[in-house]
């Protein structure tokens, strides 16, 4: 009974550990859990229910990247796979590109998405390639190309998007003729330009 037990738990905590502690009441079933067992963690405070079919191992270090957890985990499908990808400010906060503290959660979801979210998201919706994203915290975002040009078409401000790609440029994640390169709108490209030519001079400096 006990050996059975550990073998549940270990299954269970390696599903969480690998996202901020977060799980599924689905990934809990498969683990071992029983409806009854689900009752009972819930009811002693082991897991937090964070919201229908979402739970939190009570216990689990508490991160800066909990709320997007929590919501790409509420964007998945009836196969239990997570529909909404982390983007504009909030990948450029998961990918640490400048100091921007969002005042949304911004989620890109398929064209076809029909689940209604709080007001505390903002939802893009748009078919991304596969190259435009990556995993991180267990949690799907936008490479840092791909955040720093929705970002450029965005209303964000100036200076905030030229740290973001002075950082992105210092830590090896994009290189400047990516961006300079890269398919955007006249306003965009503006921005980019202008953003890559104070960068480029920091670098000399």
């Amino acid at each position: 009974m006990g050996y059975a037990r550990n073998i549940k738990e270990k299954k269970l905590l390696k599903i969480a550990s690998s996202r901020g502690g977060y799980f599924t009441a689905k990934e809990a079933s498969r683990a071992g859990y029983s409806y009854r067992l689900q009752h009972y963690h819930r009811a002693k405070g082991h897991w937090q229910e964070v919201d229908r079919g979402i739970f939190r191992l009570t216990e689990h270090p508490v991160s800066s990247y909990d709320e997007l957890i929590r919501w790409s985990l509420w964007s998945r499908n009836r196969a239990e796979f997570p529909q909404a990808v982390i983007s504009h400010e909030s990948a450029l906060s998961l990918h640490e590109l400048s100091d921007i503290i969002p005042s949304k959660i911004h989620l890109t979801v398929p064209i076809n998405f029909s689940k209604k979210p709080d007001t505390i998201c903002t939802i893009h919706k748009r078919i991304l390639p596969k190259d435009d994203i990556e995993m991180k915290h267990g949690i799907f975002v936008t490479t840092p190309k791909r955040t720093l040009i929705d970002v450029a078409e965005s209303s964000i401000r100036m200076d905030i998007l030229e740290q973001a790609v002075y950082d992105a440029s210092k830590e090896g994640l994009i290189r400047l003729s990516e961006l300079e390169n890269a398919s955007l709108s006249p306003t965009a490209r503006e921005k980019i330009k202008s953003v890559i030519s104070h960068v480029r001079n920091i670098f000399i400096k």
